[in-house]
């Protein structure tokens, strides 16, 4: 017949324990598991029952009915495992933490796994293990950069306002003029040719170009995303001067309805602020200009297409002539209006200033602790 199965009678708070551990995420499903099966046995099933249910073995079942029996709810934590002891004191692990937060190597500006290996006594696969486990990254540099203009949070709050709630009767654009997709952010797009073939992607092999170039000229974009639909409009330009970006105004009155408001989201660039553009803006008052603050380039919604356009038309392409590096951006702006869609907008001003601030006072002490009336309003 077999031995009788344990019979389990639960108290009101280890029954309430139990059922806060059967609903637990991911990281414990092994613990929840084992509450569930407790659960089920204290209802009366027997082992059997209670493993086709949950669809696990009856063995399983008859080990963790006899350990709550025998343990209660300690019995469903994993026991200590076997092992060989921990050879590295927890005082050299937290020497090595300390050293590579706050000092750097003679001959460099970072530590190495070998180099701090040498400067330890471990060995390279400790020193490696102990810098994942605390997620240290010493070979990562990664670049911020916070903006000083006074008006940031009002600047924030009013393109932020136009991004989650859209005024009626009127369309938002996104304008801004795309240069080079260098780092030094020249006005104009360069027409490059390599110098020999690029080399196929093969299988085990990425896709290859030469580092030289012949520059075949420069053409200039303006760019003007209507965040509700998604439709782009765009114009290549010889230049980028107030002349051409009063010339780009025209395009866009052009294709706008004249029963609607425009609301105008750009940056602080030169060629936005001469009279020649602003005495066009005054003669027409339904449109409306809203400046994004210095070095906050990432909350104009139209540099997500122009990212999309130098990932994946401008840094790879092959372009001999200024005439065939247009008709490649004409191409991609056509493709992207056969199917627009719009990018999403999901953080609040309020999501963005708080996430700012607790940057600037977790990595920076010295703005903690002057006025943050640019980041954070307060």
């Amino acid at each position: 017949m077999g031995r009788r199965a344990v019979a389990l009678e639960l108290s009101e708070g280890e029954r309430a324990e139990l059922s806060a551990l059967a609903s637990r995420g991911r990281p414990a499903q092994a613990l929840a598991a084992r509450a569930r099966i407790v659960l089920a046995c204290a209802e009366g099933e027997q082992n059997k029952l209670v493993a086709t249910r949950l669809g696990v073995d009856a063995v399983t079942v008859a080990k963790w009915r006899r350990r709550f029996a025998e343990q209660r709810l300690d019995g469903l934590r994993d026991e200590p495992r076997s092992g060989a002891p921990r050879t590295v004191e927890v005082e050299r692990i937290e020497a090595v933490i300390v050293r590579t937060l706050e000092s750097q190597p003679p001959d460099a500006t970072h530590w190495s796994s070998r180099g701090m290996a040498r400067a330890s006594g471990l060995s390279v696969s400790t020193v490696q293990r102990i810098w994942r486990a605390f997620g240290l990254q010493p070979h990562r540099l990664e670049t911020f950069k916070l903006s000083t203009d006074p008006d940031f949070v009002a600047k924030v709050r009013d393109v932020v306002g136009l991004y989650v709630s859209p005024p009626a009767h009127a369309l938002v654009l996104c304008v801004e003029p795309r240069g080079s997709p260098d780092v030094d952010e020249k006005s104009q797009i360069q027409a490059l040719d390599r110098s020999q073939p690029m080399l196929p992607l093969r299988p085990g092999q990425p896709a290859r170009r030469s580092h030289d170039y012949t520059r075949h000229g420069t053409t200039s974009l303006f760019a003007a995303l209507d965040i509700a639909t998604g439709h782009v409009i765009g114009k290549c330009y010889p230049r980028h001067r107030a002349s051409e970006f009063r010339r780009f105004l025209d395009e866009i009155e052009a294709a706008v309805p004249s029963d609607l408001d425009v609301h105008l989201v750009m940056d602080n660039y030169a060629t936005h602020k001469t009279p020649l553009v602003r005495n066009w803006l005054a003669k027409r008052p339904r449109w409306h200009v809203h400046l994004t603050p210095t070095s906050s380039s990432w909350l104009n919604q139209v540099e997500r297409f122009l990212g999309l356009l130098t990932e994946r038309q401008i840094r790879r392409g092959i372009h001999r002539s200024v005439a065939a590096l247009q008709d490649a951006i004409t191409r991609f702006i056509d493709h992207h209006n056969a199917d627009p869609k719009p990018f999403r907008w999901t953080k609040s001003a309020d999501h963005i200033l708080a996430s700012i601030d607790r940057f600037c006072v977790r990595n920076t002490p010295l703005i903690a602790e002057t006025p943050r009336t640019s980041v954070s309003g307060h």
